[in-house]
């Protein structure tokens, strides 16, 4: 149809061929393709000119803002890619998502104001393409395949106490110990079954259940009740590294310590992505690709572990 029409406004086939940069013989092949399929003949040809038919002329006024619509609404959805305004569709686990990605979010939403980010917290894995998600977060394993991901750094789950804790109650040298000790356990939010702690003995990951003294379904709650010295837990390293490196929290049984997971990032195109998007990407990637902030070391972790050693 775009053919067509250019070659009724530029009055030649080889004008239209090169207002659209094709070759004069794929626009000939395009028009002949279009009255074969109508089963009329739109031009009068000859080897200086070409005339509409009637039936030609009745198209082109029918047709033409018809295509001027759909040129519009075509350049409007370029303009929205190419602008710095709209929704931005974020999801993710609620377990470390607020800790890690909130000030990136600030510092987004500083640089981009006319940008609205809406952000749905879910432990569920949704349907990416149902839930109109722009970008993801997923904690674990790799998400589906048909995405584009990227790990952002791996996952330690940790077994911690407030230094308060352990002189109240001592300190567990081996897992058996644990069953002596108060220990909290997360509730998952989707079917309220106690999740049992993973904990690395030897090359293995393996379950250890623990009779909870204090349970939840809130990462925030468990994390207060492990601070206030009520409880031992096993948490997530993004959000108690900074409460281990002010020796608020003490890292336990070392060795058992799981790093084989990770959080990753994911989204449905490297290239076709609105402008929003793919700076949100960007930012996220900068700023917390291999980030060392929500991830210890063995030295530091042996320093965190060595300090209530030696009060």
């Amino acid at each position: 149809m775009t053919t067509f029409v250019r070659t009724v406004e530029l009055g030649s086939l080889s004008k239209a061929a090169a207002a659209q940069q094709i070759t004069p013989q794929a626009a000939s092949k395009a028009l002949g393709q279009l009255e074969a399929h109508l089963g009329v003949r739109l031009f009068h040809r000859t080897t200086r000119s070409m005339s509409l038919t009637e039936e030609g002329q009745r198209l082109y006024e029918s047709a033409k803002p018809s295509l001027i619509g759909l040129e519009q609404a075509l350049e409007s959805t370029r303009q929205t890619r190419e602008g710095l305004a709209g929704p931005l569709r974020i999801v993710g686990p609620r377990t470390v998502l607020l800790s890690v990605l909130g000030p990136v979010l600030d510092e987004y939403s500083r640089l981009y104001p006319e940008v609205q980010p809406d952000i749905q917290l879910d432990d569920r894995i949704g349907n990416w393409v149902d839930d109109r998600v722009d970008v993801g977060f997923r904690l674990g394993n790799p998400p589906q395949d048909g995405l584009v991901m990227r790990r952002l750094f791996p996952m330690q789950l940790a077994i911690c106490a407030a230094p308060s804790y352990l002189r109240k109650y001592g300190i567990p040298h081996t897992l058996s110990q644990l069953e002596t000790h108060r220990c909290s356990a997360f509730r998952r939010p989707s079917d309220g079954r106690v999740v049992p702690w993973h904990v690395k003995v030897g090359e293995n990951i393996i379950e250890q259940h623990v009779r909870p003294a204090f349970c939840t379904n809130d990462e925030g709650f468990e994390l207060r009740a492990v601070l206030a010295g009520e409880v031992i837990g096993q948490l997530a390293v993004p959000t108690a590294a900074s409460y281990i490196r002010q020796g608020r929290l003490v890292p336990l049984l070392l060795e058992h310590i799981v790093d084989n997971l990770g959080l990753y990032i994911y989204y449905g195109s490297r290239t076709a992505q609105p402008a929003r998007v793919r700076c949100f990407i960007d930012l996220v990637i900068e700023r917390l690709a291999n980030s060392q902030e929500f991830v210890l070391s063995d030295e530091a972790l042996l320093k965190a572990h060595a300090h209530i050693l030696e009060h």
